[in-house]
């Protein structure tokens, strides 16, 4: 079996988006900034994980994407299958044919070994909930932090380094008048 980068960062999105959804929704841009996946390639592995009913988005201000369901009610395989991963190891597709369409003994001599494999990898990747994976993740203490927090902390910080230079601003002396303004001329009169 060879699982691609498009499952790997499924599951991995995935993890990271049940971890911190007790903050509210989730953004990808989060997911990609922590989980160093590009945000492209989270959009449109998020649209298929949306039409499997394994995430829901929320759009606005505040908005990002929470779980359809409970962590332990999504597979792994649900995930993988989701966003069109293929679990097969064997060199037909399953389809019989590892010979040729012609052959009459379609089946290599190890088809049935590949096939009783994928059998196997789907049975297991059946077996192992979302939750499992977040528990196993809270186990290795992973730290959890809270993207909007951090976001407002750092703009009520840039309000404050800002307002010393509008106050400086505001002391500035008023320009002096100007000798051939009309208004200078009415005054003198």
């Amino acid at each position: 079996m060879r699982l691609t980068t498009k499952g790997r960062f499924a599951v991995t999105a995935m993890i990271d988006l049940a971890l911190r959804e007790a903050h509210g929704p989730v953004t990808l841009a989060g997911i990609s900034q922590r989980q160093k996946i590009s945000l492209s390639y989270l959009e449109q592995l998020f649209g298929k994980l949306r039409r499997f009913n394994i995430v829901e988005s929320t759009r606005g201000p505040g908005g990002g994407y929470t779980l359809a369901r409970k962590s332990d009610e999504i597979s792994v395989a649900d995930i993988i299958v989701a966003v069109d991963e293929p679990l097969d190891a064997t060199q037909c597709g399953g389809k019989g044919n590892c010979h040729s369409d012609e052959d009459q003994h379609g089946h290599c001599m190890t088809h049935d070994l590949w096939s009783n494999l994928n059998l196997k990898m789907v049975e297991y990747l059946s077996s192992v909930s979302l939750r499992d994976l977040v528990q196993q993740q809270e186990g290795r203490a992973v730290v959890i932090q809270d993207m909007r927090q951090k976001k407002i902390k750092v703009e009520s910080s840039k309000a404050t380094k800002t307002a010393p230079a509008l106050a400086a601003k505001k002391e500035v002396p008023a320009k002096a008048p100007l000798v051939n303004s009309v208004f200078n001329l009415a005054r003198q009169s």
